[in-house]
């Protein structure tokens, strides 16, 4: 592709930027009544919730998309689940067609949500969204319905200042899965391609430093995610009787998983890389207050703190089944089920991660234990090409609808479809972005959206599509 002919400060991108600040400004109560009714509807992709809800969620996506008059097309579709009889999610797709030689973006968020966990642990009700000290709580409400809403109030704004001369592409994409896994996306994406084929794509999926400083992430993890049984015997004794001369599972499972880490914390799992990379000045204090940590609980790993986070992989145990305690008694237990979660550095597969994992727990598993793996998930990280005009201009409408420079970002989490939106889409520049903040508590009981911060991502998004629509390409 040849070099964009960018407008200048005088041009006709630099000339709207005022009235669409004010646009989105004005607009940004109605934005937030909108982001309150996405956050009623309890629209989870787990079998076990209401799918039914997933619609309402789709179709309330669709109408919002449809009302602000920007798009040619606005549609629900589903896709098919590879390698099963089944389809995705419903999710919205939304086109209109670029004029006169603009480039096209495609947006994409999603409207599918976390489960609450246990709403004692809420302060409101997770699906009833609540203002209080700034912030708006209710699960979605940062990821990803105020995503979603990012977008649509920005569009809102770029069409009323610009009107009939909004020639640039817009496709937006709204997700029904992803926190399920994202198992139809690929599918969805080939698919759609000629629908969803763009010069620049805004995820508008991630965070930023502060709530008062914007973040464009140029690096994510990737992961490895899957279930692990421990078997040690073929029924269940009395821990009086053989205890002490037959190992259980759930011993066997202590003193395998133990060897994961160094005794600092670190991944002890040789095959894991790590990314050499410069990391910004973050305090022990910073990660204290952001991640909650107790008072006489200390950190863990080795190297600068952002390094841990951004550039090494981590493991963590998310999910144990064995006897619970209320059904406890003196018993060996035959077997015990984990799931183990790890993110994966920049620059190493899901599946070089995973095969590592594999290898040193096959190889540390003790006394002969049975170990047997399944549900494996991976998922490549992602490295952002910085160089590009896309990213230029990003991070100057960040600036300007901010107040402040932003901070080029490595995120601990990972989105592994955007892999999927490389492969198929490799000319695109990839240009991710966020509503959250470090207090956002997303998948976590009291989620919140920091207002200003929503205010400013808006204005943000305004700013990049009105300058996009003053380049030819």
């Amino acid at each position: 592709m040849t070099s964009p002919a960018l407008p200048d400060e005088s041009g006709q991108a630099g000339a709207h930027d005022s009235a669409v600040l004010e646009a989105v400004s004005t607009g940004i109560p109605a934005a937030l009544g909108d982001l309150g009714d996405l956050v009623r509807i309890p629209g989870m992709a787990w079998p076990a919730f209401d799918q039914t809800q997933l619609e309402r969620s789709a179709a309330a996506v669709s109408a919002l998309a449809s009302a602000t008059g920007v798009f040619d097309e606005v549609r629900v579709l589903r896709a098919a689940i590879p390698g099963t009889d089944e389809t995705g999610q419903p999710a919205v797709l939304a086109t209109r067609k670029a004029k006169n030689g603009k480039p096209t973006i495609l947006l994409y968020a999603h409207h599918d949500v976390q489960p609450p966990g246990d709403d004692a642990l809420w302060e409101t009700p997770p699906f009833e969204p609540t203002v209080r000290d700034g912030r708006l709580y209710g699960r979605g409400a940062a990821d990803d319905k105020a995503g979603i809403m990012a977008h649509i109030a920005a569009l809102r704004a770029v069409s009323e200042v610009i009107g009939d001369d909004l020639e640039l592409g817009v496709a937006m994409f709204i997700e029904g899965e992803e926190e399920y896994g994202s198992r139809s996306f690929a599918q969805f994406l080939s698919d759609n391609k000629d629908a969803l084929r763009a010069d620049a794509i805004v995820v508008a999926d991630s965070g930023n430093w502060d709530s008062v400083t914007p973040g464009l992430t140029v690096s994510l993890r990737g992961n490895a995610r899957f279930t692990m049984k421990v078997r040690t015997l073929d029924h269940a004794s009395h821990s009086g009787m053989f205890g002490g001369a037959v190992p259980d599972a759930m011993m066997a499972t202590v003193k395998l998983l133990s060897t994961l880490w160094h005794e600092d914390g670190s991944v002890a799992v040789d095959g894991m890389t790590s990314r050499d990379a410069e990391t910004p000045e973050y305090t022990e204090a910073t990660l204290r207050d952001e991640a909650g940590l107790l008072p006489g609980t200390s950190p863990i790993g080795d190297g600068t703190i952002l390094s841990r986070i951004w550039n090494k992989p981590s493991v963590t145990v998310i999910g144990i089944d064995a006897t619970s305690v209320a059904a406890a008694s003196n018993t060996l237990l035959p077997e015990v089920t984990v799931v183990i979660s790890a993110r994966v550095a920049p620059g190493q597969t899901g599946e070089e991660a995973y095969a590592a994992l594999e290898r040193h727990l096959r190889a540390h598993a003790p006394y002969g234990a049975e170990l047997t793996f399944s549900d494996v998930d991976l998922g490549n990280g992602f490295l952002v090409d910085t160089s590009g005009w896309a990213v230029a201009l990003t991070r100057d409408a960040m600036r300007d609808g901010y107040g402040v420079p932003p901070v080029d970002l490595g995120v601990g989490g990972s989105i592994p479809f955007i892999a999927d939106l490389v492969r198929e889409f490799p000319a695109a520049q990839i240009l991710v972005t966020g509503v959250e903040d470090p207090h956002s508590r997303a998948h976590s009981p009291n989620e919140s959206l920091h207002l200003d911060t929503f205010r400013h991502a808006v204005a943000t998004e305004a700013l990049i599509l009105a300058r996009m629509n003053g380049i030819t390409l």
